[in-house]
């Protein structure tokens, strides 16, 4: 066996080793197929879009992972990353002292708040007492229905609905009085298909913060949070936010 052979098959070795050694791992993401405008499905395309699928993208991009994709209703997210059946999760997922006894955190990538939205000729809801005897639409597992069921005296008119757009149709079909949910989700839909017919009234509740959730002890934690510091710092999150929801606050 001549030397020649013999160092182009250690050549060819060493880039089998090291192609393999770059190869990104695949990971598991899954999301709520229906939070608008952070993650819906585009009709035309059939495919998944909204701020956090493009802040997902651009995070997997720069922390050095692939990914597939699936959609689940949102009470299941949380347990998925429980039983290791899914290894990151973004749908809006506000950070709370209760989820992180159970998954891992990244930093937080959006500020957010609860927010009351009744039909538009309704002027008897103006704030959170109001809402005392009233049907209140409001999403299954979500911290609006906590915060609903912790502070109403009487919260046996709390309907859970396993989707947004359930609770925002029977608002407008008068089954209910009002919606008590995220502010940038109600916000959306009374700019967009709710426009004339829903309006947000009072003030942001229970001011929240949402972070990509992963499972407990995921070794991608700081990846992802490097990847979110170095798009704020080069203006890429700012152009994914603006995009979405109009001119970025000062200070986010």
């Amino acid at each position: 066996m001549s030397t020649k052979w013999l160092k182009t098959l250690g050549a060819s070795l060493a880039l089998t080793v090291a192609a393999g050694t770059a190869s990104a791992e695949t990971l598991k993401v899954v999301t709520d197929p229906s939070f608008v405008p952070f993650e819906m499905m585009d009709q035309k395309s059939g495919e998944m879009i909204g701020f956090d699928m493009e802040i997902i993208a651009e995070v997997a991009k720069r922390a050095g992972f692939d990914y597939n994709l699936q959609t689940m209703d949102f009470n299941g997210i949380i347990p998925a990353l429980q039983t290791g059946n899914v290894d990151i999760a973004i749908a809006g997922i506000t950070i709370t002292d209760e989820r992180e006894q159970i998954v891992d955190f990244s930093d937080p990538y959006y500020d957010s708040g609860l927010r009351i939205l009744v039909r538009k000729n309704d002027d008897s809801v103006k704030s959170f007492d109001d809402l005392e005897g009233k049907k209140i639409g409001t999403k299954i597992g979500s911290t609006s229905y906590d915060y609903l069921v912790d502070n109403l005296d009487k919260d046996d008119g709390v309907t859970p609905y396993p989707g947004s757009s359930d609770m925002y149709m029977a608002l407008m079909s008068q089954a209910i009085d009002a919606v008590f949910y995220d502010a940038p989700n109600a916000g959306y839909f009374a700019r967009t298909k709710g426009e004339g017919k829903v309006k947000t009234v009072g003030p942001l509740y229970e001011g929240q913060q949402y972070g990509i959730a992963l499972v407990n002890g995921s070794k991608w934690v700081e990846p992802v949070n490097k990847a979110l510091a170095s798009m704020k710092e080069d203006g890429t999150y700012k152009n994914i936010y603006e995009k979405w929801f109009g001119p970025m606050p000062e200070g986010m």
